[in-house]
């Protein structure tokens, strides 16, 4: 029989990966607008900016919840974030510049967000090659947290280059851009109260 670990997992997976299953359809129907590149484009550029931000609520919801298994799915929502962030690139280095290198190059060199997003993929790409158990092994606990700070990095150009794109209404990149500064926040200050605690420890006990 199924689990109900097993039943929830593959029920994620499914749900992750509709948003793409519901484009492609968009697609192949002909019902995307006139502009099928731009659809594609914006697409899955959202979506990766929305698996960002909800592989980083994973531990602020496990914090105030303390629902603990939460934590056995960030890895798959962190590598969808990069699927997203995979189709969002090809499109734009496929279906717009036609893998043409050196206009790719001039883009992210002249157009500021270009060059963020271009970054926060960039900055995915070693995450994504290091979310499994034996990498964690191979580079230690410590190590790999480190790394995977990253994913601060990328959120906030992923957040940029949203909000440099939009021209004219903000309201969606400036939601996003919001969201980003509560979850990075809640970590500062949760950052500043282990010292705090730390520090307070080591003076009690050097007292004794």
């Amino acid at each position: 029989m199924i689990s109900i670990r097993h039943f929830g997992r593959v029920a994620l997976f499914l749900a992750c990966l509709t948003p793409a299953v519901w484009l492609t359809g968009l697609a192949f129907t002909g019902n995307l607008s006139a502009n099928p590149i731009r659809d594609i484009t914006e697409q899955t550029g959202t979506w990766t900016l929305r698996f960002i931000l909800i592989t980083l609520c994973v531990t602020p919801l496990r914090a105030l919840t303390g629902w603990n298994e939460v934590i056995r799915h960030r890895r798959m929502l962190g590598l969808f974030a990069f699927f997203y962030g995979f189709l969002h690139f090809l499109t734009y280095a496929w279906l717009d510049q036609f893998f043409a290198l050196t206009d790719i190059v001039q883009d992210v060199y002249k157009r500021p967000f270009i060059a963020a997003g271009f970054s926060s993929f960039v900055l995915m790409i070693p995450l994504a090659i290091t979310s499994t158990k034996k990498w964690i092994s191979r580079l230690g606990g410590r190590q790999w947290q480190l790394l995977h700070r990253l994913t601060y990095v990328s959120a906030i150009a992923a957040v940029a280059h949203y909000l440099w794109l939009v021209k004219a209404d903000t309201r969606r990149p400036m939601a996003y851009a919001f969201l980003l500064s509560i979850l990075l926040g809640a970590r500062v200050l949760k950052l500043l109260r282990s010292r705090r605690t730390a520090s307070v420890v080591s003076a009690t006990e050097a007292t004794q």
